[in-house]
């Protein structure tokens, strides 16, 4: 994919603000839209909208091809008559706006909600209902996430492979007949996603009408505790009595003595093979509906992966397995007929071999100025090192460090090897590497919102390796900086030509 040039911010919609719970795809995502279309950004790019874990991640989520519910949004279900006027207040009055997002009021949202569309389906008119009809017909994962999502609920919210056998085996008649007895919680489940897809739709034609890329994100595993592995397990290293054979994370480094344990079962790749690699062509196309271009995470998997044994608590034993990479990825080229709208997220341990797949399928790769500092003329990441334009610079992702917090933390030595980019070194801001970015020869150039703010690591959306206070920071409410921080963006894009 040839990236044009152009300027991003990279922001997930649960950190929009200007609304209760968490962002939604209702107003918030439109206002945000219109500002970057006001300021001259062209590219927002975002988290995985699936739902997310019980710590908040969207990168370990109980569904491959589903919305987070979080996102749907209210007033825009009470102006199209979807719910009742009576319906529980999660709405402006309640004046339950914080500037972290609260997972458990989130939840109960949801929970909300779903039983309230259900309520108000029956007075909905025939053509909506035959509409709803229609698209359920061709999700052929729908059928498979509501009734995992449902189960889990009702054996209370433990793993699948904690349910009673009945169930985590799928016994076909036992399904059968609980699907009868639940066929209102299945629909609920339904609509919600349903809904969420409108309105993304919705969100969609605005972002198209203002000239805004819409990016993407996929992880490359998914979690154990999904609906994708429950209902596809032999696409999965998972043993006959659901214990995980091989699992994923990557080995020890210089950031890890042990590597990194994630935890998901690897991809038992001849099963792929044998189906044509059917169910990754769905995954893939069901998120290419949803925006412009994806970045693929943990892109280096695709060439070849590190398999550590189930019952092991580190990464350190665990052994490089390859991948048919080019066998997907030339599949998923015919698909996208010959242009590949994909992003390699080519951080970490990378290869002659994996910079090679990235370049023969000319995908895009990344380059953080975060890591650039090291003292090394020959540093990939330093701006005048980064020379081809098909690359996508950030400051930081959402893994890093804000790039205030980064200098704050940074020993006074390496500060030294920098002094002479830094405009103003006795009196850092965000800016000063923003700036740095925006002048590389990169096509595109992208910084998370909190850099346009110059905040500290206290508004850090996560840091790997730990469960608390992740995923959770938000835009302040009616925040002027926000405006002023877009517009001077846009302009410093301008001046640099994107």
């Amino acid at each position: 994919m040839k990236l044009e040039r152009n300027s991003g911010i990279l922001l997930h919609p649960t950190s929009l603000p200007d609304s209760p719970v968490c962002g939604s795809f209702g107003n918030p995502a439109r206002v945000w839209l219109n500002q970057l279309a006001l300021s001259g950004i062209g590219v927002w790019q975002f988290l995985p909208l699936a739902p997310p874990d019980s710590f908040g991640s969207p990168y370990s989520s109980p569904s491959s091809f589903a919305f987070n519910p979080w996102f749907l949004d209210q007033n825009d279900l009470l102006r199209d008559g979807f719910l009742a006027k009576n319906q529980e207040n999660f709405s402006h009055e309640n004046d339950c706006f914080d500037n972290r997002v609260d997972f458990q009021l989130a939840n109960s949202k949801v929970n909300s909600l779903r039983s309230s569309l259900v309520d108000c389906w029956g007075k909905q008119n025939r053509g909506i209902q035959e509409e709803f009809k229609i698209w359920c017909s061709r999700q052929f994962w729908l059928d498979d996430h509501s009734i995992f999502m449902e189960l889990k609920i009702q054996n209370d919210d433990l793993p699948w492979w904690e349910w009673p056998d009945k169930y985590a085996f799928r016994d076909k008649k036992v399904l059968a007949n609980w699907e009868k007895h639940n066929q209102r919680e299945l629909l609920g489940h339904k609509l919600l996603q349903w809904h969420l897809d409108r309105q993304w739709n919705s969100v969609r034609k605005v972002a198209k009408s203002l000239g805004i890329f819409l990016f993407g994100d996929v992880p490359f595993y998914v979690s154990k505790d999904s609906a994708d592995v429950w209902s596809n397990r032999s696409l999965f290293s998972i043993l006959t009595n659901s214990d995980t054979f091989l699992q994923s994370g990557v080995p020890p480094d210089y950031f890890s003595e042990t590597g990194q344990l994630w935890g998901n079962p690897v991809y038992r790749w001849s099963r792929h093979k044998a189906s044509k690699f059917r169910w990754w062509r769905k995954r893939i196309s069901r998120h290419l509906e949803q925006v412009d271009f994806i970045r693929l995470d943990h892109f280096r998997a695709l060439e070849a992966f590190w398999a550590i044994p189930g019952k092991h608590k580190t990464a350190e034993n665990g052994f490089w397995l390859p991948s048919p990479g080019r066998e997907i990825l030339g599949l998923l080229k015919k698909d996208c007929s010959g242009l590949l709208p994909l992003v390699a997220e080519d951080l970490g341990l990378i290869t002659p071999k994996v910079e090679k797949l990235r370049d023969d399928y000319q995908l895009a790769g990344m380059k953080i100025l975060q890591f650039a500092f090291d003292g090394n003329s020959d540093n990939p990441y330093l701006p005048e090192n980064i020379k081809n334009e098909n690359w996508i610079v950030y400051t930081g992702t959402h893994d890093n460090s804000t790039s205030q917090g980064w200098w704050r933390e940074m020993d006074q030595d390496r500060k030294e090897q920098i002094r002479k980019r830094i405009v103003n070194y006795e009196n850092f801001t965000s800016w000063e590497l923003i700036k740095i970015g925006m002048e590389t020869k990169a096509n595109l150039f992208i910084a998370p919102m909190q850099d346009l703010l110059n905040l500290d690591d206290d508004a850090r959306l996560n840091k790997p390796g730990t469960i608390e206070n992740n995923w959770s920071w938000r835009l302040p409410r009616n925040d002027l900086n926000i405006e002023e921080s877009l517009k001077k963006y846009g302009a410093l894009a301008k001046v640099n030509k994107r």
